[in-house]
C-alpha cells in the first residue's frame, strides 16, 4: 500500500522542483525527503523522479502517480474537515 505521507512529499517535490525546497516547505530535512522518495519508488516499483543537478523532474510514472496523489490527498483533506466539523458540533445527527 502506498503511504499518503509519501504522496505529500512527491507533490512537494513536483511543486518545488528541488529536494531542498520541498524539504523546507514540509519542515523536513533534505535527507528525509530523499529517503521518503526512494521508499515511494520502492513501494511502487517505478522511478518517479529524475535528478538533474540540484533539481528534480517527474518521470511519466511520477506524473501518473501525482495525478492520483492529488485526488487521494484532496479526499483525505475533505475527510479531516468533515471530522473537524463533527467534533466542533457543526455537523452530525440531531434528534428531538
Amino acid at each position: 500500500m502506498i503511504d499518503p505521507r509519501r504522496l505529500r512529499i512527491l507533490r512537494a517535490a513536483a511543486d518545488h522542483r528541488t529536494v531542498t525546497a520541498a524539504a523546507a516547505a514540509l519542515y523536513l530535512t533534505p535527507s528525509a525527503v530523499s529517503q521518503q522518495l526512494a521508499a515511494l519508488e520502492q513501494e511502487t516499483g517505478h522511478t518517479l523522479l529524475t535528478r538533474s543537478g540540484k533539481g528534480v523532474r517527474l518521470t511519466a510514472a511520477g506524473a501518473i502517480l501525482l495525478e492520483h496523489a492529488n485526488a487521494v490527498l484532496a479526499q483525505l483533506e475533505r475527510a479531516e474537515a468533515e471530522l473537524a466539523a463533527y467534533a466542533g458540533g457543526a455537523a452530525g445527527e440531531v434528534t428531538v
